[in-house]
């Protein structure tokens, strides 16, 4: 169950754009990132540690993801809840795993790319970070305010998201370009 972002539970929220010099037609958003090789995962972020595929029981694409944002080791498990060749929206449970211990996280993550002219167009990153019951009672637990939380998510988040949207941009370009990975 999603829970939706509030101001009493919001933890960040950092969307990034970049240029794909690629037709939208050849661009193919959910192909690649269903198909994404661990390596190349590696290769778009100094946080990015693993990331493979899966299904859910019911069949729904799943990607795995281990990164670090700020001093937390996150492993999403993001569902695709919505998936197109110009847009994923992919929903997680995270666990995150920090000095003062383990708890969970809801990440929304969002990957558009839209039309500018016929041979460019714009790829946009999204990611919205939620507060869960069990990590309010973490925060609590260790004597760290939501806003203490939210502040340093915020941080670290926005800039994990400026490293890797440019290099996911270049990513999906050379696969829309070529059909082969690589930056």
């Amino acid at each position: 169950m999603e829970i939706k972002q509030t101001s009493e539970n919001a933890l960040s929220h950092s969307t990034v754009k970049a240029i794909i010099n690629a037709p939208i037609e050849k661009v193919n958003i959910a192909d690649w990132l269903f198909n994404l090789p661990d390596a190349e995962y590696q290769a778009c972020s100094t946080a990015h540690i693993a990331a493979g595929f899966t299904r859910t029981p019911d069949g729904q694409p799943m990607s795995i993801n281990v990164e670090t944002i700020g001093t937390a080791l996150i492993i999403q498990h993001y569902v695709a809840t919505e998936y197109r060749a110009d847009y994923c929206r992919m929903l997680s449970v995270s666990d995150a795993i920090t000095a003062n211990g383990r708890s969970k996280v809801q990440v929304l993550w969002e990957l558009k790319a839209t039309k500018i002219d016929d041979n460019t167009c714009e790829y946009t990153n999204e990611i919205h970070a939620t507060a869960t019951p069990e990590f309010l009672e973490h925060i609590k637990a260790h004597n760290i305010t939501l806003a203490q939380a939210a502040h340093d998510r915020q941080e670290a988040s926005d800039a994990h998201n400026h490293e890797e949207t440019p290099l996911f941009a270049k990513s999906i370009e050379k696969k829309a370009l070529t059909g082969e990975y690589g930056i």
